[in-house]
């Protein structure tokens, strides 16, 4: 089981005691850690966090592929609620970034969460799947090749160039070296294990699936993030741009994240 956390971030009212439950999942390289920013602001009572396969304190538990690390996530939900005396009922909406939101759209799209009862997402800078077999080769040998580096190199020496990628551009020297050092206390081997079992090109395409879901979905991304404000805007779903943001909006514009995430909930 992974592990998770119930974040208490105000006192509650009755009345805001039955809005859904925000679960949080962040992305590749990361840990529930990641969003202490966002749940400073976050005007709901709870929140879950949890840290994905082969992160953080869920370090040493690995997956093969989508399907797993569903259950998995699934799995630790339940048992938290359960933990927490909550109903398996209680009402939860996904908040997920990169990777989590990759794992986010897989189980709502393939129907992988069936015990649990989402009522909506947020994705931020996710991406829906490469719908072309030349894509999905060239991205496998992209992935196996960093997940060789991860397993064989010196952690911060990979971070420094996993770092410079395009995706990330909108970083200045100063940020991607807090960004290495935040993010050197992960395990190679256990990052590589999960670049392969979740890598994009394995990922089937799931905008169409999700398109037809009967539940209200919103795509979150940054003004400098080229890339993914391009698939947000194309995707029809519909998506807020935040100002002086790149790929990770939590993290640079962690108030105006929290503000979206609880105009989100409000209104379901």
């Amino acid at each position: 089981m992974l592990y998770s956390q119930m974040v208490e971030t105000q006192d509650s009212t009755e009345n805001e005691a039955q809005k859904p439950i925000p679960v949080f999942l962040h992305g590749f390289l990361g840990s529930s850690l990641d969003w202490d920013g966002c749940l400073s602001h976050l005007d709901l009572p709870h929140a879950i966090c949890i840290d994905l396969p082969c992160h953080g304190l869920s370090k040493y538990c690995e997956v093969q592929n989508f399907e797993e690390a569903c259950q998995q996530v699934q799995l630790t939900i339940l048992s938290k609620l359960k933990k927490e005396k909550r109903s398996l009922n209680t009402p939860l909406v996904f908040v997920a970034y990169s990777l989590g939101a990759r794992i986010a759209m897989f189980g709502m799209a393939k129907n992988a969460f069936p015990d649990l009862n989402v009522q909506g997402a947020i994705f931020e800078g996710g991406n829906f799947g490469l719908n072309h077999e030349e894509g999905n080769v060239l991205r496998w040998e992209n992935d196996k090749h960093w997940s060789k580096r991860f397993a064989t190199e010196a952690i911060e020496e990979v971070l420094f160039d996993w770092y410079e990628q395009g995706v990330f551009s909108s970083l200045n020297d100063d940020q991607r070296q807090e960004l290495v050092e935040l993010r050197s206390d992960n395990l190679g081997s256990q990052l590589g294990c999960m670049l392969r079992a979740t890598s994009l090109s394995k990922q089937p395409y799931l905008l169409d699936d999700l398109k037809q879901l009967a539940l209200p979905l919103l795509y979150i991304c940054g003004e400098h993030d080229q890339k993914f404000r391009s698939i947000a805007e194309n995707s029809g779903l519909a998506f807020k741009m935040v100002q002086e943001a790149g790929h990770n909006v939590h993290h640079e514009q962690p108030q105006a994240f929290a503000a979206l995430v609880s105009d989100f909930i409000d209104q379901l």
